[in-house]
């Protein structure tokens, strides 16, 4: 791509009037309109502007372009924050013209500037022109596993048996800090195992407590605006908590995506999850997934999908316990140092 082709287009921050022509013009790519997704990231981002990196490209026309990006502090286990490039767009007559290119060198310089590590995103192993671009931007294959399993219209029914030994004495695969399950009556887990709710502001004390013995950080500021985008839009979040003996003992933060990363329908994603040590084997994360479930089968979502580290084992295999495999997205990282 050429110098010119990248001056031609006026990067600046993406503007609440600038919603009818994003719209348009990703419906004139994806088939569909988006307004209500749309909507609801522009107004997250003027709610919580440092969590948020949005642009726009502009020419003698207009808006040419636009590209959608969230900060990430501590989501999938991360220690050091980075961005998630979730959606970008551009106007048919210059696309192949480098507004892509310049929407994403306004957000690296960004990240830089924020001292961000990378960004982040992912796509379907198919979407060969996305792929194709990520590569020219730079883009490799993450070291993570992105895994999803099916709604179900909201019933929890986890693929195969408990009783799967490991080595060592370990004992059942899933049978790890995240919550064996005592029996293979799933919809009662939520009902009588532990007591599961909405999180509520309250639960921050005991949801940090709970993050701290797992990860060894303090990472109060990412749970912080965990609750209040809860709070802020419950169509959006849907975290639980889970009380055993009149305390907390367990965590779930996961959210409703509507259209990132090219996604025609919403999906569930399963940010961060724990259980407290002293709550192990006790069914507390079936149970919060099992309640996560049933809450998502009344909102008509499908799908739920996590990512996680090659390292983390234990959540691997609570997850593959619990029915997840592998989705058919794949990750990218761009190092930004």
């Amino acid at each position: 791509m050429d110098a010119t082709a990248l001056q031609r287009f006026a990067i600046r921050p993406l503007r609440r009037d600038d919603l009818d022509t994003v719209v348009v013009i990703d419906a004139a790519s994806e088939g569909r309109s988006r307004r209500a997704y749309f909507q609801r990231r522009l107004d997250a981002a003027l709610r919580e502007p440092a969590l948020h990196a949005q642009f726009a490209a502009a020419d003698d026309k207009g808006l040419a372009g636009y590209l959608l990006a969230r900060v990430l502090e501590g989501e999938f286990g991360r220690s050091a924050p980075g961005l998630r490039l979730e959606v970008i767009g551009v106007r048919g007559d210059v696309q192949g013209h480098g507004v892509g290119a310049s929407l994403f060198t306004a957000l690296c310089d960004y990240g830089r500037r924020h001292a961000l590590a990378d960004v982040r995103t992912a796509a379907a192993w198919n979407a060969h022109r996305m792929l194709g671009w990520f590569d020219a931007m730079g883009f490799t294959l993450a070291p993570n596993y992105v895994l999803d399993c099916a709604v179900a219209g909201g019933q929890y029914t986890p693929e195969r048996d408990d009783r799967v030994t490991l080595p060592d004495g370990q004992g059942p695969a899933d049978e790890i800090d995240y919550g064996g399950r005592p029996g293979n009556d799933f919809e009662r887990l939520a009902r009588d195992c532990a007591d599961v709710h909405a999180m509520q502001p309250g639960d921050l004390a005991d949801i940090v407590r709970i993050d701290r013995s797992i990860t060894g950080l303090n990472r109060e500021g990412y749970m912080k605006h965990q609750l209040r985008e809860a709070m802020n839009d419950s169509a959006i979040r849907v975290s639980l908590t889970a009380r055993l003996e009149d305390t907390i003992a367990g965590f779930l933060m996961a959210r409703v995506d509507l259209g990132d990363f090219g996604r025609t329908e919403p999906v569930a994603v399963i940010d961060t999850i724990g259980v407290a040590s002293g709550f192990a084997h006790r069914g507390v994360g079936h149970a919060l997934l099992s309640q996560l479930f049933a809450n998502l089968g009344a909102l008509q979502v499908e799908r739920v999908e996590t990512v996680v580290g090659p390292q983390d084992l234990a959540l691997l295999r609570f997850l593959y316990g619990a029915g997840f495999a592998p989705a058919q997205r794949l990750p990218f990282v761009r190092r930004l140092a």
